[in-house]
């Protein structure tokens, strides 16, 4: 029976530690991943397509959607909440890789890591520059608060928080329309049929 117990315990050990993975070595890993796509012969369609699927397995789309709208949720009933979710997503998602799609070749380097505390990791990093683009210094926010599964929260670029922009922008299309959350479903249901 101890033998058993320990065998037990040692599995447990060995599963729960297996998967835990390193947020530099995360954000490393990721972008080598989309940048594998971005340098196929592929067509524009196939890259966003493959940076999507990327996304949803790195990005924290859902804790950046409610970042997003900020305080504005408490006013939400289910059914808002659900359709906020649901064009959030698809708003992310397109906005993401349509952007992404655009470098051939991006190269950028992990360069160290700070952590904040248990629930999160800024990852530093640097998108080498070319004869077409300088060099951009790139901070993560990662989210570990699972490590097995770290999620990417925010990008840093060269100091301008890309959440932080989204919220603002949000923040001024509910602020225009007094507070109708019609408004910001239009405009992201427009962005996305776009």
């Amino acid at each position: 029976m101890k033998k058993f117990l320990t065998l037990i315990i040692l599995l447990n050990f060995c599963f729960n530690n297996a998967y835990s993975i390193e947020p530099d070595v995360f954000v490393q890993s990721t972008v080598n991943k989309a940048s594998e796509i971005l340098s196929k012969n592929i067509s524009k369609e196939e890259k966003i397509n493959g940076l999507k699927r990327i996304a949803k397995e790195t990005v924290d789309i859902k804790g950046i959607g409610y970042y997003s709208i900020g305080s504005n949720r408490k006013n939400l009933n289910d059914n808002q909440k659900k359709t906020y979710f649901v064009l959030f997503e698809n708003y992310f998602l397109k906005s993401f890789s349509s952007r992404l799609s655009e470098y051939t070749n991006p190269k950028i380097e992990v360069q160290g890591k700070k952590v904040l505390n248990k629930n999160y990791t800024i990852v530093n990093s640097l998108l080498i520059g070319t004869l077409d683009r300088p060099e951009v210094k790139i901070d993560w926010r990662i989210y570990t608060k699972n490590p097995n599964e770290p999620l990417i929260r925010d990008l840093i670029i060269e100091g301008l928080s890309l959440a932080r922009t989204q919220k603002e922008e949000f923040a001024s299309i509910l602020n225009s329309n007094d507070g109708d959350i019609n408004a910001l479903f239009k405009t992201l249901e427009n962005f996305t049929k776009n």
